[in-house]
């Protein structure tokens, strides 16, 4: 029987929500603004898994320092309390389709999108 793979999607949290979004975790440490609870249609809210206050400020969402920003924040995975959140979201990706929701303009250059990439490869 062949295995399906479990699929990580990437959207904004002000996009409107998908009936194939599967669950829904909001990976940002800040609440976004100008979104309700009820408007989020939430699952989880995952903001300790979010980049450390200082890299992201670092970042500032440079396109140009996407693959330092990457590099760093998979570092920080590593720290126990973000561990404990990423294995969270891997045994949710077990379950069936994830999606990441973040409140940046540039959902392709962001913590969602690191996120997903390391999720997509445990499962490849």
């Amino acid at each position: 029987m062949a295995r399906t793979r479990p699929q990580v999607r990437v959207r904004r949290i002000y996009d409107d929500p998908s009936p194939d979004d599967g669950t829904r975790v909001l990976v940002d440490r800040i609440w976004p603004r100008g979104v309700s609870k009820e408007r989020a249609h939430l699952d989880e809210w995952c903001k300790r898994i979010a980049p450390s206050t200082e890299l992201r400020k670092w970042y500032g969402h440079d396109p140009q320092r996407f693959d330092g920003f990457g590099r760093r924040y998979r570092d920080e995975l590593r720290d126990p309390e973000r561990a404990v959140e990423l294995d969270h979201l891997r045994e949710l990706v077990r379950r069936g389709t994830l999606t990441l929701l973040s409140a940046t303009k540039r959902i392709d250059i962001s913590e969602a999108a690191v996120l997903a990439e390391l999720l997509a490869v445990d499962h490849e």
